[in-house]
């Protein structure tokens, strides 16, 4: 299996250490929303559930996707193992097949309830930031691992090809979150293929057809193809209210609120 022997879980830890710190010097110079709540304690809250996502992964999935890859070659479980596809081919096909079922996730738990519940974590963030890219619940982390880590089996994906998409995708998640913004004709260009921060910033905002919209993180052909493109909000980037309507309080801030909050009745 063709560059397996390169796979380092600590190369991908270090290319997102560095995207982090870059994009958060960027929205440090040139933010584009005004805080609404401390940093401190946001940072605190959306980091600590970063970590204890990754300690919970690392536990119950110590192989990731990377590892199913590579079990599911040994085992020659999947399309790829199955088929004499050129490996040019399963390598394209598994970052675009990767990134049509992330987008499928992400639309799912804005519809499904039961996963909108835990997705509502992420959304109940009233600022917007490169942090916000790592505040998920821990029970929609390990959701989405076992959906990822299904459709890695399922294609038989090349180990490399799933490394490269994860490490890409997470860079692009950090990105898409940042608190900064592309110059606008930039912007317009960047958008005719991938995600930009303008773009998902829609996303979040209160206002739910907005919402439902721009679920894609890495190519923004899934949101033109499926029809949930929507290139600019109502209020616009700086007007819109970032967050849910249901709880526009101090509490979203505070790790206690963040893990409860699936389990609460509103």
């Amino acid at each position: 299996m063709p560059g397996t022997d390169s796979i380092s879980p600590t190369i991908g830890l270090a290319i997102m250490a560095i995207a982090f710190a870059v994009l958060a010097l960027a929205e440090w110079l040139l933010p584009v929303r005004d805080r609404e709540q401390s940093q401190p304690r946001r940072w605190f809250t959306n980091l600590s559930l970063f970590a204890l996502d990754t300690l919970l992964i690392r536990l119950v999935f110590p192989l990731a996707m990377v590892g199913g890859a590579l079990w599911a070659a040994e085992a020659g479980w999947g399309l790829f193992n199955t088929i004499a596809a050129p490996y040019w081919l399963a390598f394209v096909a598994t970052l675009l097949l990767l990134d049509l079922a992330l987008y499928l996730q992400h639309w799912a738990t804005h519809r499904v309830p039961l996963l909108w519940r835990l997705h509502r974590v992420h959304h109940s963030d009233r600022d917007f930031d490169v942090t916000t890219a790592a505040r998920f619940h821990p029970v929609e982390i390990v959701l989405s691992m076992l959906w990822k880590m299904g459709v890695v089996i399922a294609l038989g994906a090349p180990a490399l090809a799933v490394f490269v998409f994860e490490v890409g995708f997470a860079v692009a998640t950090l990105f898409t979150h940042a608190n900064f913004a592309l110059p606008e004709r930039w912007d317009r260009g960047v958008r005719k293929l991938l995600v930009t921060p303008s773009m998902h910033r829609i996303h979040h905002s209160d206002r739910e057809v907005e919402t439902n919209s721009n679920y894609g993180t890495v190519l923004t052909l899934w949101d033109r193809l499926f029809g949930t493109y929507v290139a600019s909000g109502r209020e616009g980037q700086r007007g819109m209210t970032i967050g849910l309507k249901e709880w526009e309080g101090d509490q979203t801030s505070r790790l206690g609120f963040s893990l409860w909050l699936p389990f609460t009745r509103r």
